[in-house]
């Protein structure tokens, strides 16, 4: 079974050659250049190019190299299955499912199927690592299907930006909920529902928000120490070391993964950006043996 997954998941490159993943890269525009994200642009040069003042543009997958990867895939046989970036934040879930109906105007025999994860950077990136774990196993079609969706009505996204606005210019979220709090060093604590960005609670100053992160995981995590954490950080590596010493002194948590937020998100959520994922809810050994 083929699997598919977009760079909106955050994870390097060497993890999709590893784990043979189909990547399928969302674009960033800098500087008047178009850019395919990981294959062509590292973050590291869009956190420059925002501190210098530039605002890089992202758009989604192109559609036909969409065409061109399920075409490859009806002709294979295989089966596949691509769970996407949230389709609140990218037209790339959208297309993607046009496109495979496309694909099977012609090849009707192609078995594909398109999930919308509603998640964004590493809590996207969980249910890819899940996903490729499940394939490995040998597990059917329909147990990685039945997994991959049970972690994306699970996977808890809670993060803190630098700056809302690179949020609100992006279309990310709205204007109203952009708050306006830079002089009195305010910092907002954010959460994704159905795979919306959702303010929840303004913070003054940056550790305390974090460790309101931390209140957060403990209030709506499921056996913490036994799941695998994901952190993401707007080239911010110290800080997300922190954040993992932290999570490892409260919850006894071993399996902790660190990336840093990749072009595209970047582009929108700045330099700075912390972010915890994890899931709210335990599956159960019946419902996937």
């Amino acid at each position: 079974m083929k699997l598919f997954a977009d760079s909106a998941c955050d994870l390097p490159l060497d993890f999709f050659e590893r784990n043979q993943i189909t990547l399928i890269p969302l674009h960033v525009h800098l500087n008047g250049k178009d850019y395919e994200d990981i294959k062509g642009i590292q973050p590291q040069e869009v956190y420059q190019a925002i501190r210098q003042g530039d605002m890089p543009k992202t758009s989604q997958a192109s559609p036909l190299l969409l065409e061109k990867l399920f075409t490859e895939l009806a002709k294979s046989g295989e089966p596949g299955i691509y769970p996407a970036f949230s389709s609140a934040l990218s037209g790339t879930y959208q297309t993607a499912v046009m496109m495979r109906d496309q694909v099977k105007e012609i090849y009707p025999e192609l078995d594909l199927t398109i999930i919308d994860t509603k998640a964004a950077s590493l809590g996207y990136g969980l249910i890819v690592m899940r996903a490729a774990e499940c394939l490995k196993k040998g597990w059917s079609k329909e147990h990685v299907k039945a997994d991959i969706q049970f972690h994306c009505q699970h996977m808890e996204h809670i993060f803190t930006v630098e700056d809302l606005g690179y949020l609100a210019k992006g279309g990310r979220l709205s204007n109203g909920a952009a708050w306006i709090g830079g002089l009195l060093n305010i910092k907002p604590v954010l959460h994704v529902e159905e795979g919306r960005l959702v303010p929840l609670e303004k913070i003054r100053g940056r550790k305390k928000a974090l460790n309101r992160m931390l209140d957060l995981m403990e209030e709506r995590g499921k056996h913490i120490d036994s799941q695998r954490i994901a952190i993401s950080h707007g080239d911010d590596p110290e800080t997300a070391e922190w954040l993992k010493n932290k999570i490892t002194e409260r919850f006894r948590c071993q399996k902790i993964d660190i990336h840093i937020i990749g072009s595209v998100i970047a582009s929108h959520a700045g330099p700075g950006t912390m972010a915890l994922f994890f899931l709210n809810e335990s599956p159960s050994a019946e419902t996937f043996s």
